[in-house]
Parts: C-alpha cells; sequence; structure tokens
C-alpha cells in the first residue's frame, strides 16, 4: 500500500485535505458558522430584521466574488486571490470579535462573502487543476463534502466555546484564531510551484448556449439559491421558535452539516445513474418537504428530518446544477457557469431581504417559509415542463 504523504503538496490526499480545510474556514467560519451564533446573538445584540439584512450583504459580497472568480485564468493569480480569501475569512471574523459597531459588521459580511467566494470557487479551481487523477469528478465530490464539514466543525467549535460559558463574542475569537492556525495548511499545499506556460483560451459570447433548456435551468437555479439561503440563515431560530424545540436549534444545525457531508458523493452517483434533471428534481421536491415541516409540526423528530432534508439536499443541489451546466456548455464554460452563478446568488441575495419583511410583518417565520416552498416549488415545476416539451439535455 502506497504511503500517504500529507505534507507532500502533490499529495492527492494531501490537495483533497486541504481543499477540504479551506472551505471549513471559508465557508464555515466566514459565512455558516453565524448561522450557529445566531440565537445567542438574537438574545443580547443583533434583530431579526438586521440579522437578515447581514445576510443579504454576505451573499452580495459571495456573488461579485463568484462572478469576479470565473474570469480569473492564471493558475498563479488564483493562488493569490485565493490566499486573500483566507486572510479575509480570518480578517472579518476577528472584527465580529471585537466591535459591536453595525457599520462595521455590515462592511465585514460583504468583504467576508467576497473572501468565502475565493475559498470556494477559485479554491476549489485549484484543487482541480492540481489533482492527478483520472476521475476528478468522485474526488471533486469527497472535495464538496467540505461544506457538510464547514458545517459541522464550525458548528462544534461553537458549541465547545459555549460548554465552558463563553460568550458569543469569544465563540468569534475562539474561530478567528481556529482559521488564522488551520489556514497555513491550504496556503501551503494549494500552490503551485515553478512557472509554467499556460495558454489561456478566450471565449466569446455564444448566445446559442441559452437554449430554452438553458433558460429554464438558470431560473431553476435561482429559485434553488432562494431555498438554499434562508434556511442557512435562520433555521436554528425557526426550530427555536416552535412550541416545545426551543433549545433545539443548534442541534437541527449540526445535523444539517452531518446530512450535507455525503450528500455531494451520492447525488453526483445518482444523477450518474438516472440522469442530472430527474435528480435535481427529486433533490428540491425533499428540499420543499423540508422547508414546510416547521410550518406544519412543531413535532421534535420530523424537525430534526428537516435538518437532514436541508443539509442532505442544498449541497448536492450546487454540484447537481454547476456539473450539468459545465457539461451542457463543453469548451466554453465561463457565460454559462457566469449566469448560473449570478441566478444562483441573486436569489441569495433576495431571499433573506423578504424573509425579513414577512416576519417582522407577521410575528413569525411561517409565511417568509411557505413562500420560499413555492419558489423552491417553481425550480421544480420549471424542469418538470422541459421535460414535457422534451428539451432536456441531460
Amino acid at each position: 500500500m502506497k504511503n500517504i504523504n500529507l505534507l507532500d503538496k502533490n499529495s492527492n490526499s494531501a490537495i483533497i485535505l486541504a481543499g477540504i480545510i479551506a472551505l471549513i474556514i471559508g465557508v464555515g467560519v466566514a459565512r455558516f458558522v453565524f448561522t450557529s451564533l445566531l440565537p445567542p446573538m438574537l438574545e443580547n445584540y443583533l434583530t431579526v430584521s438586521f440579522a437578515g439584512i447581514l445576510a443579504s450583504v454576505n451573499y452580495m459580497g459571495y456573488l461579485a466574488g463568484s462572478i469576479f472568480a470565473v474570469f480569473i485564468k492564471d493558475v498563479y493569480t488564483k493562488v493569490k486571490f485565493f490566499r486573500l480569501g483566507m486572510v479575509i475569512s480570518i480578517a472579518t471574523t476577528f472584527v465580529l470579535a471585537t466591535t459591536h459597531n453595525e457599520i462595521l459588521w455590515l462592511i465585514s459580511r460583504v468583504i467576508a462573502g467576497f473572501g468565502a467566494a475565493m475559498a470556494l470557487v477559485v479554491g476549489s479551481a485549484i484543487v482541480m487543476s492540481k489533482l492527478k487523477i483520472d476521475n476528478k469528478t468522485k474526488a471533486m465530490g469527497i472535495h464538496f463534502s467540505g461544506i457538510g464539514f464547514s458545517i459541522l466543525v464550525s458548528d462544534l467549535i461553537v458549541r465547545g466555546v459555549f460548554s465552558f460559558d463563553g460568550t458569543w463574542e469569544d465563540a468569534w475569537l475562539v474561530l478567528t484564531i481556529f482559521a488564522a492556525v488551520a489556514s497555513i495548511y491550504p496556503i501551503y499545499v494549494l500552490s503551485f510551484g515553478k512557472k509554467v506556460n499556460t495558454n489561456v483560451v478566450k471565449h466569446h459570447f455564444d448566445i446559442k448556449l441559452f437554449t430554452p433548456f438553458v433558460i429554464l435551468l438558470i431560473l431553476a437555479y435561482f429559485c434553488e439559491g432562494v431555498g438554499m439561503v434562508v434556511q442557512s440563515t435562520f433555521i436554528p431560530d425557526i426550530i427555536n421558535s416552535l412550541e416545545g424545540l426551543e433549545g433545539y436549534g443548534n442541534l437541527t444545525w449540526t445535523i444539517v452539516g452531518l446530512a450535507g457531508i455525503p450528500s455531494c458523493i451520492i447525488w453526483m452517483n445518482l444523477a450518474h445513474k438516472f440522469g442530472s434533471v430527474n435528480i435535481i428534481i427529486i433533490s428540491m421536491s425533499l428540499q420543499v418537504v423540508g422547508i414546510l415541516i416547521s410550518v406544519l409540526t412543531n413535532n421534535m423528530y420530523l424537525n430534526l428530518l428537516s435538518g437532514v432534508l436541508y443539509g442532505g439536499t442544498f449541497i448536492g443541489l450546487v454540484a447537481l446544477f454547476m456539473s450539468l451546466g459545465g457539461k451542457l456548455a463543453g469548451s466554453n464554460p465561463v457565460i454559462l457557469m457566469g449566469a448560473l452563478t449570478t441566478a444562483y446568488g441573486v436569489g441569495q441575495v433576495l431571499a433573506p431581504l423578504y424573509s425579513v419583511a414577512l416576519i417582522e410583518k407577521f410575528g413569525n417565520y411561517d409565511y417568509a417559509l411557505f413562500l420560499t416552498a413555492f419558489i423552491v416549488s417553481s425550480g421544480v415545476v420549471l424542469l418538470l415542463i422541459s421535460k414535457i416539451l422534451k428539451i432536456v439535455k441531460d
């Protein structure tokens, strides 16, 4: 059996591990841990309204970073921006630990969103470039399990801080220290040695890519962007607001992370067997069920199941949509991937804003969840229409 050297930056195992750690820092610490800390921050600092605004501006930063990342071609430039993303993720977390200034929080969340994009989009591109393996699809499935790990690890750190009677400010500080130390490994591994000559192929805008099916796919991905962000922002507080489930919110969020770890690999394997569109329809439908559970019942087990359904779908759906988009784009991926990313990002930005408005008007999460379920269901309907009209390219 070949020895695994995790200090060899050209080892496939080291590359995948570094990619997962980068996601824990850039996506977990810089984004998802905000959800873990939302209930205690709502108790003595944040309002639901301001929390929604912070979530929205964070996704604005992520959207801008994702679109920017699409146009970075040179691998050495990618490395520079990836490292910048690591630094941003650490610095913006430190801001939340050391100040209560709302303007600084807004600025830090926007910048943190950009850093998360550098970690996820650019970091994943570097991982794919460095891997020396025939079947990169399976390897990238393992890499994207890091999104599930990012939720789980960051949530466990928060739980550890509170187990020692720490405050949410203490949690942000511990997360800053953790990210600073952990970032050393991915910064070391996800880099390249001597300069190599790479031919950058420039692609021009091709309107022919935007077939009726691609347009429906883009609209469906917008709907999924909406479905992803409402629960990722509010699910602990949603669960805690249900009668008899006070205190179960963070447990549900932990379950989201656990369910998310294997989801990408499972859904991608199913898509290979049964077709991407069919599996996307099934996954989005399950997500709708998960969204509606908290509106229809306060049963503890069913609401824990809602966490499983959310964590088990949203990460896999990103991989499914982007993989299908890449397949449809062929040798000209930039415009189509950018369009998908933009649609998803717009959904992420809008969802917290309408959620806040509905929560403030009705005093609960029910109408925000009903509207979110309707929008995600609309995405399912769009894809069903593509199958009825037989314009699917799977």
